[in-house]
């Protein structure tokens, strides 16, 4: 049976050492001597004493926390950015703590709020955008060092997403090439992504002589992209039919609910010659393979925005003042499957 401490001052005097002493030794191990530590590390091995860093961080002016805050992590996309962001901070010895703000205005307002009552020591921020309290945001800028990521508000926070222009670029000019002009399907301006690629689909299809084709309801707020996809594709099949044979759709969300109304209505989604339409996305969304067909997409590269979105971060905790760029653009990779 393991030795029981209850306290830190319990578990100090079992080791021979101060609870000064101990302290130091969980911030840093290095900072003890050698045989100081070798004493502390065998207790601990004999020993059930969990030191609560986080109650111990609070006493500070600042902790080895770092609040992360996403729009919703029932995405996929979300999921899988916050996962490799909270493996990265780990390893720097860091906590990440994350908060959803469900696609809500209030919560993303609660969360800043939260972040701050936990004397965090910065934050990674993917903002809700059009709907974003920004007072709310800009008061935690004033507090901490802030990046934002995916998306961004505008002002000088730091930032690292997707380079827009290179993608849309990239997707429309493949679409052109291998069939006919895509058609862009449109969503609701949530964020300054969507906005982005619209802009940048058009000047892409102009740029190859193309008219711009652009429909889908962009008022309505939502983040439910699959409904609005299904639902206004269904409609459109039943009153006359989409505005062309190959649909690039603003994100994988929305090609998954278009997807799934083509299917509903008999049309065949795929590039050969027997195809009733070509579909393609943007995102390359974790499902994204396992579509059937599988979809074409843009494959925004997770890993990098991810690892740059911490390492700009802890340059700027760094005491000594790192520089840091203030927008990262991070090039897309064209990942062509059977969709289009």
């Amino acid at each position: 049976m393991p030795m029981t401490h209850k306290t830190m001052e319990d578990f100090a005097r079992s080791c021979g050492v101060s609870r000064p002493t101990l302290s130091k030794y969980f911030d840093d191990p290095t900072s003890v001597k050698p045989a100081t530590r070798k004493r502390i590390e065998e207790a601990l091995r004999s020993s059930d004493y969990q030191p609560n860093l986080f109650a111990r961080n609070l006493n500070r002016k600042r902790t080895r926390s770092i609040g992360i805050v996403v729009p919703t992590v029932a995405d996929p996309f979300y999921s899988e950015m916050v996962s490799r962001i909270e493996l990265r901070l780990r390893d720097e010895g860091y906590w990440p703590i994350v908060i959803s703000s469900h696609g809500s205005s209030e919560l993303e307002a609660e969360a800043t709020r939260t972040i701050l009552s936990l004397k965090v020591s910065g934050a990674l921020i993917a903002p809700l955008g059009r709907r974003s309290d920004r007072r709310a945001i800009e008061k935690l800028t004033q507090a901490i060092p802030i990046v934002y990521f995916d998306t961004y508000l505008e002002g000088d926070t730091p930032f690292v997403g997707n380079n827009n222009v290179q993608s849309m670029s990239t997707i429309v000019d493949y679409l052109c090439r291998s069939g006919d002009a895509p058609v862009y399907f449109d969503i609701p301006h949530v964020n300054h992504n969507s906005r982005e690629r619209v802009e940048n689909y058009a000047d892409a299809m102009r740029r190859l002589g193309q008219q711009p084709v652009v429909f889908g309801n962009t008022d309505d707020y939502t983040w439910d992209f699959e409904r609005i996809g299904y639902e206004q594709t269904e409609r459109m099949l039943g009153n006359g039919g989409l505005p062309g044979k190959t649909i690039l759709c603003a994100n994988d969300r929305l090609a998954f609910g278009v997807m799934a109304a083509a299917f509903s209505k008999g049309l065949r989604v795929g590039r050969k010659a027997d195809c009733d339409l070509r579909v393609a996305a943007h995102d390359d969304h974790p499902l994204s393979r396992y579509t059937c067909p599988a979809l074409t997409t843009m494959a925004q590269d997770f890993a990098a925005m991810a690892g740059r979105s911490v390492e700009t971060l802890l340059a700027l905790l760094d005491e000594d003042g790192a520089k840091v760029t203030a927008k990262v653009n991070l090039d897309a990779t064209l990942v062509m499957r059977q969709s289009a």
